[in-house]
């Protein structure tokens, strides 16, 4: 037996996902401009210094590598700065985000739930039928007519339990079934 999960009619829904990393960049970007701006620094003053190395220039090229070292240093002050500043928005977007997670989840588990009584109620449908046809095969066992066997359905969905008859039951059945199949064929679950 595989162990990936069971397929669901949810699992190609955009709206459980969020934020893509291009999103994130971007967000991550405009919220903290000075860290990229200090890397831009850095790899500048590298590039000066090895071009004023192949020149020959030592005093450019001393003046560049201190200018990568303050580039360096204030970069690593824009991030700690960055992150004490963005602390506190950080930890609630962490728990935001955390409890949209948590929804999500909740959603997606109730749905499969229903997906999951829905089959099941379909399947104690076609049990009874089955049975209600092995009995009128056999000739009818209780002196019940044909057209008076009845079942019950609707105890797997908590409503009590009602009393349909059996070609009632077999139209009603076969509709739901025909309309889940036409609906899954035109892709609309």
């Amino acid at each position: 037996m595989s162990n990936a999960p069971l397929p669901s009619s949810f699992d190609h829904d955009t709206d459980f996902y969020e934020e893509n990393r291009w999103q994130k960049f971007s967000r991550r970007l405009k919220e903290e401009p000075l860290i990229p701006l200090g890397c831009v620094l850095t790899c500048y003053a590298l590039l000066g210094a090895t071009r004023s190395i192949r020149r020959g220039d030592h005093n450019t090229t001393n003046k560049m590598f201190r200018r990568r070292i303050y580039a360096q240093a204030f970069t690593l002050a824009a991030m700690v700065a960055g992150s004490m500043y963005y602390q506190t928005d950080r930890q609630k977007r962490k728990e935001f985000e955390g409890a949209v997670a948590e929804r999500k989840a909740k959603e997606k588990s109730e749905a499969w739930i229903r997906e999951l009584e829905a089959r099941d109620l379909e399947d104690k449908e076609m049990r009874a039928k089955r049975d209600a046809a092995r009995q009128a095969a056999r000739g009818g066992v209780g002196g019940v007519g044909e057209g008076k066997k009845v079942v019950e359905i609707g105890e797997a969905k908590g409503e009590g339990g009602g009393v349909v008859k059996i070609g009632e039951a077999k139209d009603e059945a076969t509709g739901k079934i025909t309309e889940a199949v036409k609906d899954l064929m035109q892709g609309k679950k």
